[in-house]
């Protein structure tokens, strides 16, 4: 039989260390000192062991306390490991700090700051990625060997970008739960390295001047719904994100200064944005309105005008138009104008404005959105005019910015 003395006084040694009680329970001491009370029981014929907490947090009476209830339910026919699994689950469903009940809170205090295409993706990300695996489990309880198992399981499927990203997610409800006393630490920096670095992802464009001019013509020429044309006439003008144009009100539109000021909400930036509109975008802008400038949306569904066209509706116009998705995309427009304006020696700093790329700040966004406009104005106008050139199939010499 054990005493409080005999335990306070063993030392570690260089393998595991058992001292026995009575009963089946012993004390295991690894080589780092550390005291965990075990009991060794058999089940249907086979010798198993339960886990009785750590000595200090379980003091000897209670380890044997422990020891005489598991003793009870096997007199009673049941295995005391697999009724602890099942208490466990049970708390687990009904635990309000469980990762899925912090993660739809987190969710819920954050989401109305951002886009809401942003936000409906991660939360498509955590219900099928995250909440089957470790949605009932208390937050306090996930240890870095569970999330990695679990991030491993999207890699495995070939998504290792999701897999990086439902990460950083869990990361995100991990601080969130640690500054508002849910858990004490978050695990997924421990996993720094587990998964492969993610290929850098490109969206395919067009950037050689023939090839540019030749889709502008198939653009021209597009005999589908004029709605679709239209915006596909517009996308290489504004060259805004393709969620910012097929989201776009008649309302944000100011014909008369040649300006389209997007709000901050429908910005990947969360700050205002203004395109400055030039003339071939004003005369698109005219050709559409009498369609649906009585509407909302410049561009609304075929099913229904109080939603905006689908995000799938451009691309498969250019499906249409004979390009692959391996060949040009709705997003392709930006790199296209980015590309080739910083080849033709625009300011950079206005490039990356009108492209609204970098401020990571929203509140330096919120008063930095007009910053570079005169110039912008006059960039968005040039590069109109050298795609006009392009779809028609004349020589072109770019307008180039002359530094000062």
């Amino acid at each position: 039989m054990l005493t409080e003395r005999a335990i306070h006084n063993a030392k570690p040694a260089s393998k595991i260390k058992r001292l026995y009680d009575a009963g089946g329970l012993y004390l295991e001491i690894t080589p780092r000192g550390a005291k965990w009370w075990r009991l060794k029981y058999r089940f249907n014929g086979k010798e198993k062991r339960l886990a009785l907490g750590v000595y200090g947090n379980v003091p000897l009476k209670e380890a044997r306390l422990k020891r005489d209830g598991a003793k009870k339910l096997l007199s009673q026919g049941n295995d005391p490991g697999e009724v602890r699994k099942s208490q466990k689950i049970v708390r687990n469903a009904t635990n309000t700090e469980s990762i899925e009940i912090i993660a739809r809170e987190w969710f819920a205090k954050f989401s109305p700051g951002w886009a809401p295409s942003h936000s409906g993706k991660i939360l498509r990300r955590l219900k099928r990625d995250i909440f089957p695996w470790l949605g009932r489990r208390s937050i306090r309880e996930v240890s870095a060997s569970e999330l990695l198992a679990v991030v491993r399981r999207i890699e495995s499927r070939g998504a290792l970008e999701t897999a990086h990203r439902a990460l950083q997610n869990c990361s995100q409800i991990f601080r969130y739960a640690v500054a508002n006393g849910y858990a004490e630490r978050d695990p997924s920096p421990d996993l720094r390295g587990a998964l492969p670095p993610a290929k850098e992802k490109h969206h395919p464009s067009l950037t050689d001047a023939k090839a540019v001019g030749a889709l502008l013509r198939a653009i021209h020429g597009y005999d589908g719904h004029l709605v679709t044309r239209c915006a596909l006439k517009l996308a290489p003008l504004v060259f805004v994100r393709p969620g910012e144009l097929r989201r776009a009100e008649w309302a944000e539109f100011n014909l008369e200064s040649a300006e389209w000021r997007i709000p901050a909400e429908k910005m990947k930036s969360r700050a205002p944005h203004v395109v400055p509109l030039s003339r071939q975008a004003l005369e698109v802008l005219r050709e559409l309105k009498p369609l649906t400038g009585a509407g909302k949306y410049l561009f609304p569904s075929i099913r229904s005008a109080s939603r905006p066209m689908s995000e799938n509706t451009v691309n498969a116009a250019l499906r249409r138009l004979g390009y692959t998705k391996d060949q040009m995309t709705g997003h392709g427009f930006r790199s296209m104008a980015s590309t080739t304006l910083n080849e033709q020696g625009w300011n950079r700093d206005a490039i990356e404005r009108q492209l609204a790329h970098g401020e990571r700040d929203p509140v330096r966004a919120a008063y930095n959105y007009a910053e570079h406009l005169p110039e912008r104005r006059k960039m968005m106008q040039a590069w109109a005019d050298y795609l006009d050139g392009l779809r028609k199939g004349a020589e072109i010499v770019p307008f180039r910015k002359q530094s000062t």
